[in-house]
């Protein structure tokens, strides 16, 4: 144990010290907090003036568009050539046929790609203004009709927590985040602890190494001295990074964050009044809200502690199969045949996590739960959305821990002999022959 501790610490020690190290940890966050907050910021960002000429051959719009901040309507009835646009200082051409009403379909041409909301504003006044002149062709009083279109509202309930409502999708959402980051984390380190192995096979340090201690000891050293340094990067990333986008935001986005004001920035004055007094702008804030008490109604204690078990037996379980392949090669490009079918079934966990965000109780999100290969991503989902029985988690625990000993045990057969061996082209059949070496 006492060989395994100086190998973690060696590990440990070494990686952090590389200027790599230190400049990837200060790097990195910098150019992440800069890409959200520019990302954010040109977002947010006015677009220019929009000159719209809307070509009305059905001759229902005339003095009925309302100009937004940025959008200006120009109605004309005459028809209108591809080449008098292009010659023409508008900057968008919306044909309106003359049968509208039947076919609901308009033409949009533009000299620069408008962005989507500047898009989505034009349909929506030429819809909202269409509308009022089907009602007043089917003899519909427009006010009759508003207080009838109501959007629709659906509660979601459980019928065994009756009189609390269910955001089970929404804490799906917060589980697959969880689920991904650890994605991502395993692969990357666990890629790092098979670089480690084949650096130190092809530099012969190794061969110095397995001298005081036994090939077991050296990859267990490795794979938790890796974890390690992971652990601290990953908390100075986040530490740096919400510092700096917090920071970044409050300087260069100010007031320009609201919900509401950018929900309606682009909206002419009175369609922004018509949704304030309907109440839709409650509405559009409804997504929010729903996070905010999905988050109220996941039990944090066991999700994070649930995060920390599968985040470490996830990691254990792939970076010693990564260590063997590792110590099996003589370089990264030999990797390649072995590392996808290693890989695969995070993929695959990934897949299946996203559909248990929309289909929880699928036989396949059960399976995967379960298969350890699998389940410390998508029983994540499971366990935010708190429909994942105690039974099933014990289980999906213990299948976890059995197979990464497992595993563990056939990664240091193969660790054992294909730490010593070069310039062999290695082989799935060559492989499993070392396992049945003794020694």
């Amino acid at each position: 144990m006492n060989k395994i501790k100086l190998i973690i610490w060696r590990e440990f020690i070494t990686r952090v010290r590389k200027p790599s190290f230190l400049i990837m940890t200060l790097l990195a966050p910098v150019l992440v907090a800069a890409g959200i907050t520019v990302v954010v910021y040109l977002s947010l960002q006015d677009n220019n003036d929009q000159r719209v000429l809307v070509v009305d051959q059905a001759r229902l719009l005339q003095g009925k568009l309302k100009d937004g901040e940025k959008l200006t309507y120009y109605v004309d009835n005459a028809t209108w050539t591809d080449s008098a646009f292009k010659a023409s200082p508008y900057t968008v051409m919306v044909e309106v046929n003359a049968d509208i009403l039947n076919t609901n379909t308009v033409l949009f041409f533009y000299k620069e790609l408008p962005s989507l909301g500047i898009q989505r504003t034009i349909s929506n006044e030429l819809e909202k203004n269409l509308e009022l002149a089907k009602l007043q062709g089917e003899g519909i009083d427009e006010e009759a009709y508003r207080r009838v279109r109501k959007p629709l509202v659906m509660k979601l309930f459980d019928i065994d927590k009756v009189g609390e409502e269910s955001y089970e999708q929404e804490r799906a959402g917060i589980g697959f985040f969880f689920g991904y980051f650890m994605f991502i984390f395993i692969f990357m380190y666990g890629v790092q602890v098979m670089r480690g192995v084949m650096e130190e096979k092809q530099n012969r340090v190794v061969e110095v190494l397995i001298s005081s201690v036994k090939p077991f000891q050296l990859m267990m050293g490795k794979i938790i001295g890796i974890a390690m340094v992971g652990f601290v990067q990953f908390v100075l990333w986040i530490a740096i990074t919400s510092t700096l986008a917090s920071v970044g935001s409050a300087i260069l986005l100010k007031d320009k964050l609201d919900p509401k004001a950018i929900a309606t920035s682009q909206l002419p004055a009175d369609a922004q009044a018509e949704l304030e007094a309907s109440g839709a702008m409650a509405m559009a804030d409804k997504d929010d809200v729903k996070l905010l008490a999905a988050l109220g109604k996941i039990n944090l204690p066991l999700t994070l502690a649930m995060f920390l078990f599968y985040f470490i037996g996830g990691y254990l379980l792939y970076s010693s199969l990564l260590a063997a392949i590792g110590s099996a090669v003589d370089s990264e490009a030999d990797t390649q045949q072995f590392m996808f079918p290693v890989t695969l079934p995070m993929i695959l966990a990934i897949i299946v996590a996203q559909t248990a965000v929309y289909n929880p109780n699928a036989p396949m999100v059960l399976w995967c739960s379960l298969i350890p290969f699998t389940s410390p991503i998508v029983m994540m989902v499971r366990v935010a959305m708190g429909n994942a029985p105690v039974w099933q988690m014990l289980l999906s625990m213990a299948l976890l821990v059995g197979t990464f000993i497992a595993t563990t045990w056939l990664a240091g057969k193969i660790y054992r002999t294909g730490i010593l061996m070069y310039g062999k082209k290695i082989s799935w059949k060559e492989m499993g022959k070392w396992l049945f070496y003794k020694g």
